[in-house]
């Protein structure tokens, strides 16, 4: 394996027989230069660039201290998450990485609306984006706001393994932020955001849906629902308030005995407003 190209001292573009690839590791390129004869004993990951041309493309058009960013985000999460992450992280984080570091040097802000659901919701993810966004400082004196911490953690939530795709995360994330406006409307009631009962319910309202997405039924004893419906009887009513705003808007359909697990996080929050 030959050097194409030195990124910096832990990352290399080397040709492989008749492949390119991106070779990471630390010291893999400290005082070597083009031509020279890679380490392998020093290559911890090894991405192919004739396998994936949106990455080679990215490649030309971006600093490479972006890609080694993104990178150095991607092997962080891995040690915090204890997991692997899709091979396509490499691709997907340092496109969107790069082009938020160009909108903050050009001082364009983007506001994240789903920010409190993902600090409740992926909060392990949430804590790495923040890591990230305070790591580009460092390395770049480039300071991004809290709302990309948020956007960094969809990125790595979806790239795990069973993560799911990130267009339906962030439409998850989305409809959970509603279900909880629902409540608030129908209680006529602020939540407190660091109030465990609210972090529970927001929980319990995403797993909700996705075992509505695949048909997976949340049982509960037929008494033990009745005795729901009748000793928490306004919380019920909110709950059945959710589940058809939810019918009506998106087309989702929860069983009643979902509902009522909802009502025992509704009834919990009532109790400590």
């Amino acid at each position: 394996m030959k050097i194409i190209k030195i990124l910096n001292n832990n990352a290399v573009v080397i040709a492989d027989g008749e492949q390119e690839k991106i070779a990471i590791g630390a010291g893999v390129g400290f005082q070597k230069k083009r031509n020279d004869i890679v380490n392998q004993s020093k290559i911890e990951k090894l991405y192919v660039l004739k396998e994936n041309e949106k990455l080679q493309q990215l490649l030309l058009r971006i600093p490479e201290e972006h890609l080694i960013l993104s990178e150095e985000i991607i092997s962080y999460a891995e040690k915090q998450l204890d997991t692997k992450l899709n091979e396509h992280v490499l691709l997907a984080l340092t496109d969107h990485l790069s082009f938020a570091i160009e909108r903050e040097e050009k001082g364009i802000h983007l506001k994240n609306k789903l920010l409190q659901e993902i600090k409740i919701l992926y909060k392990k993810e949430f804590e790495i984006g923040l890591w990230a966004i305070q790591h580009v400082k460092e390395k770049l004196q480039v300071e991004m706001p809290i709302d990309e911490a948020a956007y960094i953690a969809l990125h790595i939530h979806t790239m795990k393994i069973q993560g799911g795709d990130l267009h339906e995360t962030v439409r998850q994330t989305a409809i959970v932020r509603d279900m909880v406006k629902t409540i608030k409307r129908f209680l006529n009631i602020g939540l407190k955001e660091d109030d465990v009962a609210y972090e529970r319910l927001m929980t319990h309202l995403r797993f909700a849906l996705m075992r509505a997405n695949h048909y997976e039924v949340h049982s509960m004893d037929v008494e033990m629902l009745e005795m729901i419906k009748r000793k928490f009887k306004l919380s019920f009513e909110c709950a059945v308030a959710v589940s058809k705003q939810l019918s009506a808007t998106h087309g989702i359909h929860l069983p009643e005995e979902e509902l009522g697990y909802i009502t025992l996080h509704i009834e919990r929050l009532r109790k400590y407003q």
